[in-house]
């Protein structure tokens, strides 16, 4: 990622989890100015001990912890190829993604991706590799990651508009298709916490996030000790309190209560 324009993420799952992510840190502030490197979490119970390296490591914090009742995701595990069965009009859909014009490629054990989703969905189905991690791989243009879009793009639901679900739920959209692919392996679908799409389209889907909610994320932050100030790009960029006492009872769980009950 040396010489990467834009914004190197840490993402997830949840990094925080990782036995080795203060180690991932260290090697990557070695290696990418801090200005350039983001975390996305979750801030989960019991991690705040990285407080300090995760301020020192990140300027870029995107948090969200699904407590809010007005964020929607996307229904991924909808294939569009189940929606829009003609080809070219399929691809038309691909090849105008939002996820792709937003940030889009990652890396994974599987290898480099031009789509975090694409990655994604080559270690759930088990699908080719991605390209080798070697230097400049992001330079890489549309006619190089062709392979990838067709492979995985059509057993997606991103591209296309449908209704979205509210991130609270707890349950996955899944059209038939990959459903099936996904029997056998997947705990969601023992558990039958997934809905059939009927795979109609809408004219707006539902707004997916309130990005920018400062508030919603300065909550999340405080658990750690950490406050955020908004940069000139709009992300925020995290910094240590004081003083800071994990065990006492903040602001934060009052507000988190406020947010269980607008959730109800």
């Amino acid at each position: 990622m040396i010489n990467f324009p834009g914004i190197t993420g840490f993402i997830g799952g949840e990094p925080l989890l990782h036995p080795q992510f203060e180690e991932f840190c260290e090697y990557a502030l070695n290696k990418i100015p801090r200005k350039q490197l983001g975390l996305n979490t979750s801030f989960p119970k019991g991690y705040e001990n990285y407080r300090e390296t995760i301020c020192r490591t990140f300027e870029n914090l995107f948090l969200n912890d699904h407590t809010k009742p007005n964020i929607y995701h996307c229904p991924i595990l909808v294939a569009i190829e189940e929606v829009v069965p003609d080809r070219k009009s399929m691809f038309l859909y691909i090849d105008h993604c939002w996820v792709n014009e937003k940030w889009s490629a990652s890396i994974n054990p599987k290898g480099a991706f031009f789509c975090e989703i694409a990655g994604a969905m080559a270690i759930l189905f088990d699908g080719n590799s991605g390209w080798p991690v070697e230097r400049d791989w992001f330079t890489r243009t549309t006619k190089d990651y062709t392979a990838q879009i067709e492979e995985y793009c059509p057993k997606c639901g991103c591209a296309v508009p449908l209704p979205r679900r509210i991130s609270l739920d707890g349950r996955d959209d899944i059209s038939l298709g990959n459903l099936k692919r996904l029997e056998g392996k997947s705990f969601k679908i023992e558990k039958k916490q997934y809905i059939i799409s009927d795979l109609k389209t809408v004219d707006e889907p539902e707004e997916m996030w309130t990005y920018r909610d400062h508030k919603y994320r300065q909550i999340i932050a405080s658990r750690y000790g950490i406050y955020l100030t908004i940069k000139e790009d709009t992300f925020h960029e995290p910094h240590l309190k004081k003083s800071f006492d994990p065990e006492r009872k903040s602001i934060f769980e009052q507000l988190r209560e406020k947010y269980k009950e607008e959730r109800s």
